[in-house]
């Protein structure tokens, strides 16, 4: 049986203002226009971070791209690679975060579907490296949906940990407390992150961009000085 993460899908307009599809071809245009050294690739969680100090503060000057739309399931990030999304531009990084709308299907499934993506991204840039933040808990309490993004997590970085230029990064566990609720001074819907919890969550993502670029640059600097 098809896995349904596995297959690329457009994103029905459901609300008739079409604006999925206007952002998609904003993204298209940003690819022709812009030269990012990082682009973060994703669904609400990264959306979100967009709109927070922690975003200006830490990867805005890394010349960051924000390829990431609010709901997106890991089929309709598959059909924005395959329609041009990863065309034309040549980053250094690219960091994905999606899964955490795809609900209703089982932790393998979500597994798989992001490791098709993570295929994709590889056959569009061969030289990029990868970066995988873990998908983020929800909910106030402890719960069942908690329980299947961590059988993901624990999936995903089993099957890239041999991979070349691919790493998983953790985020996420400061959020929950020591009775195991979320905080909505960290997660003001208990789904997307306030500026207090993306500080609290994407520092370990931005020191690892950080070494990573600085590597690459060290990498190229080979010259002697005269």
């Amino acid at each position: 049986m098809m896995n349904p993460c596995a297959v690329a899908t457009q994103r029905p307009d459901i609300d008739g203002d079409d604006r999925w599809a206007s952002i998609h071809k904003r993204y298209l245009s940003e690819c022709r226009e812009k030269d990012p050294d990082v682009i973060f690739l994703g669904d609400c969680i990264f959306a979100t971070l967009y709109d927070t100090d922690t975003w200006n503060q830490y990867f805005a000057p890394m010349h960051c791209l924000n390829f990431s739309i609010r709901n997106d399931r890991i089929e309709h990030v598959l059909w924005r690679i395959e329609n041009g999304e990863l065309d034309n531009v040549k980053p250094k990084i690219v960091v994905l975060h999606v899964g955490t709308n795809n609900v209703d299907n089982s932790a393998a499934e979500i597994a798989d579907g992001i490791l098709e993506i993570v295929n994709k991204i590889r056959t569009k840039l061969p030289d990029v490296y990868i970066v995988l933040p873990t998908i983020l808990p929800r909910g106030q309490h402890p719960n069942k949906l908690r329980e299947k993004f961590s059988e993901v997590n624990s999936i995903v970085k089993e099957k890239v940990v041999a991979l070349n230029r691919i790493q998983t990064v953790c985020i996420g566990k400061d959020l929950i407390q020591i009775d195991g609720t979320i905080s909505h001074h960290d997660m003001f819907d208990y789904k997307n992150l306030t500026n207090t919890g993306a500080k609290k969550v994407f520092e370990p993502v931005h020191d690892l961009l950080s070494q990573i670029l600085n590597e690459n640059e060290q990498e190229k600097d080979l010259t002697p000085s005269e």
